[in-house]
C-alpha cells in the first residue's frame, strides 16, 4: 500500500464511512484506501477503561431525594421485578452498585431437589447439548475454541487435572470416565436480570483460572458478530468435580461489566489496568491443609457480577444426561437444567 493510502486509512475516515451515506467516501479508494471492519473498529473501543470508570461511577453515593428517580427509571427500561427484593424500599440502596447487587427474598427462587444440574442464575439460554469437536456455540451457528476458553490443563501436586497427552484430544482430557461426554449450557444475563449466581449442583472447587482481557458486550447479537467473543473477554473459570466426573462453571466478563466476584476466592481481582494479552493466572484451593478443594452445595451463593453478563458451563455426564430446555427461553435461578 502506497503512502498517502497508509495516512488514509486512519479510524477517523472509517467511522465517517459508516456514518455517511453509502458512497459517500467511494473516491478515496482510488488512492487505496479501504475502511477498517466494524470489528476491528469496535475491538478498538478502550471498554476495559469504560467499565473502571462506570464502576467507580457506581460506588458514588446518591442523594437520598435522587435515588427513586434514578432507580425507577432503571426499573422501566430493564423490567426489573422489585417485588422479588429482600428490600424493596429504593431509598435503602446508596449507590448503583448496592442496586444491582441486591439479594432477593428467600422464598423468591426455589431450588429445584429432583434434578441434578440446576440453573446458576436468572438469564436466558443462549445455547447448549453436548461438545462436539471441542467447539462449543456462543449462539447458534458461532463457535469457539474449549481449549481457548478453559485454557491448557495443567498438572502440578495440587491440581486434580490429568497430565496432557499428545495422542489424547482436549476433550479426553476433560471426561475423566469412560463412557461419559461432554456436555455445556450457556446463560445470558441481561442488565435487569438478577445478578448474582450461585452453586448450579454439588461440587468441589478445586482450581480456579483468570484470564484478564477485553469486556465487549456479550448480548446475544454481539456474540453473532465477534467470533470467540468469550475466548477473548475477561473471565474467571472454576473448575473441580462433580459425582459424575468432570465440573466448571465460567464466568464472562463484558462491557461494564469488568468487577467478577468469587465469595470465596479473596485473591481474585478483575478489570485490573494493566495486563498482558492471552496470559491467566491459576490458584490452586486444593492444599495440604484441604486436600479436598472448596466444596459447593446446590443453590449455595458462588459470586456476583456488577451488572448483566454471562454464564458457562461445560461439565462431564453419562450419555442419558438430558437438558431440560429450550434454546431462547428464559430461565430462573434454581430451576432445572437437566438430569439423568
Amino acid at each position: 500500500m502506497s503512502r498517502p493510502a497508509l495516512k488514509l486509512r486512519s479510524w477517523p475516515l472509517t467511522i465517517l464511512y459508516y456514518l455517511l451515506p453509502f458512497g459517500a467516501l467511494r473516491p478515496l479508494s482510488r488512492v487505496g484506501w479501504r475502511p477498517v471492519s466494524r470489528v476491528a473498529l469496535y475491538k478498538s473501543v478502550p471498554t476495559r477503561l469504560l467499565s473502571r470508570a462506570w464502576g467507580r461511577l457506581n460506588q458514588v453515593e446518591l442523594p437520598y431525594w435522587l435515588r427513586r428517580p434514578v432507580y425507577s427509571l432503571y426499573i422501566w427500561t430493564f423490567g426489573v421485578n422489585m417485588t422479588e427484593a429482600a428490600v424493596e424500599d429504593l431509598h435503602h440502596y446508596r449507590n448503583l452498585s448496592e442496586f444491582f447487587r441486591r439479594k432477593l427474598k428467600p422464598q423468591a427462587r426455589p431450588v429445584c431437589g429432583l434434578h441434578s444440574v440446576i440453573s446458576p442464575s436468572d438469564g436466558k439460554i443462549l445455547t447448549f447439548g453436548q461438545v462436539k469437536n471441542c467447539e462449543v456455540e456462543q449462539v447458534k451457528g458461532v463457535t469457539y475454541s474449549l481449549e481457548s476458553f478453559l485454557g491448557p490443563r495443567t498438572c502440578t501436586e495440587d491440581l486434580s487435572f490429568p497430565p496432557a497427552s499428545s495422542r489424547d484430544s482436549f476433550r479426553n482430557q476433560l471426561v475423566t470416565r469412560e463412557g461419559n461426554e461432554l456436555y455445556h449450557c450457556v446463560i445470558y444475563l441481561a442488565p435487569g436480570d438478577y445478578h448474582c449466581f450461585h452453586s448450579p449442583t454439588d461440587w468441589t472447587v478445586s482450581h480456579r483460572r483468570h484470564f484478564p482481557g477485553s469486556l465487549m458486550s456479550v448480548n446475544p447479537g454481539m456474540a453473532r458478530w465477534i467470533k470467540e467473543l468469550f475466548c477473548h473477554n475477561e473471565r474467571v473459570v472454576l473448575s473441580g468435580d462433580w459425582k459424575h466426573g468432570f465440573f466448571s462453571l465460567t464466568a464472562v466478563g463484558a462491557t461494564n461489566v469488568g468487577s467478577i466476584r468469587i465469595y470465596f476466592d479473596r485473591d481474585l481481582h478483575t478489570n485490573s489496568p494493566r495486563y498482558s494479552k492471552g496470559s491467566y493466572n491459576d490458584l490452586s484451593f486444593v492444599t495440604h491443609a484441604n486436600k479436598e478443594g472448596v466444596p459447593m452445595r446446590k443453590g449455595e451463593h458462588l459470586g456476583e457480577f456488577n451488572l448483566g453478563s454471562t454464564i458457562v458451563l461445560i461439565f462431564e455426564a453419562p450419555k442419558d444426561f438430558n437438558f431440560r430446555l429450550k434454546a431462547g427461553q428464559k430461565i430462573r435461578f434454581g430451576e432445572a437444567l437437566g438430569s439423568l
